[in-house]
């Protein structure tokens, strides 16, 4: 966006917020300019009181940035008289922010995941971003840091907005990667990501009956267990359960698949 279009966007936003229905189940994420970045401050100042969940942070390098950032958001709140916590979605979109990936994901209660911006990465490195070997070097730096810090990590943006089908492949290798969601620029990706994300039918199915058989193993005094000839350990099961509680959550559950 043009320099002179900040302030008319920042105002933009803020009217919207102000006036959308906060008793729905939306998440509200809301994209802010640099911390380095002159209209960082003003950002965050809007933002201030607003029915905002996440803020969403670029080119995040270190834990320094982070401490930075929350120290700001708390200082604007705190003039606005907000008592609500917003969390925080790092992007990792530089080497150095890839090699302290780990150090920002873990720099704040606040960080509820990390982001990739391959855009800015591939630029600044002089690779192609085509190069799918790259992408998914620098996709699984970033899931390997949050996935020690216990946090999901999100997928960035598709540029070619007109290939859908581009962008369900580019969705599914990050999926197969372990990341929970992707960013979209069109309206007509969205629809796409869901799908993709989203647990299938088959997995829904699976899962909930892995946590019936737990149950059955449980009650026999067994911690690991066989289920459909495969070994089925904590982790797994923690898997299982997880995959049920997002399609509990999305209304894709049976009322049996509840129970």
């Amino acid at each position: 966006m043009l320099p002179a279009h900040k302030a008319s966007a920042r105002a933009e936003i803020g009217d919207y917020l102000s006036s959308r229905d906060v008793t729905g189940n939306k998440l509200i994420i809301v994209r802010v300019n640099a911390l380095t970045s002159e209209y960082f401050r003003d950002d965050v100042a809007m933002l201030a009181g607003a029915a905002v969940d996440v803020i969403n942070l670029p080119k995040v390098e270190s834990a320094d940035d982070i401490q930075r950032a929350v120290e700001a958001i708390e200082r604007a709140d705190a003039e606005a008289g907000c008592t609500a916590v917003k969390g925080i979605l790092a992007n990792i979109e530089t080497p150095k922010g890839l090699r302290l990936a780990y150090e920002i994901a873990a720099a704040s209660p606040r960080i509820i995941g990390l982001q990739v911006g391959f855009t800015d990465f591939s630029v600044g490195c002089g690779i192609s971003n085509q190069n799918k070997a790259a992408l998914n070097a620098v996709r699984l730096g970033i899931r390997f840091a949050a996935a020690e810090a216990g946090i999901p990590s999100y997928d960035g943006a598709f540029v070619d907005v007109k290939s859908l089908d581009a962008f369900r492949a580019d969705a599914q290798d990050a999926r197969d990667l372990g990341f929970a969601g992707k960013s979209c620029i069109h309206p007509s990706q969205i629809a796409v990501a869901n799908e993709v994300f989203g647990p299938t039918a088959e997995e829904i199915q699976g899962a909930s009956a892995m946590i019936t058989a737990s149950e059955a193993a449980n009650q026999s005094g067994k911690g690991a267990f066989l289920f459909e000839g495969k070994m089925v350990d904590l982790p797994i099961l923690r898997r299982a359960e997880a995959i049920v509680a997002l399609a509990a959550e999305l209304g894709l559950l049976n009322p049996s698949q509840g129970d």
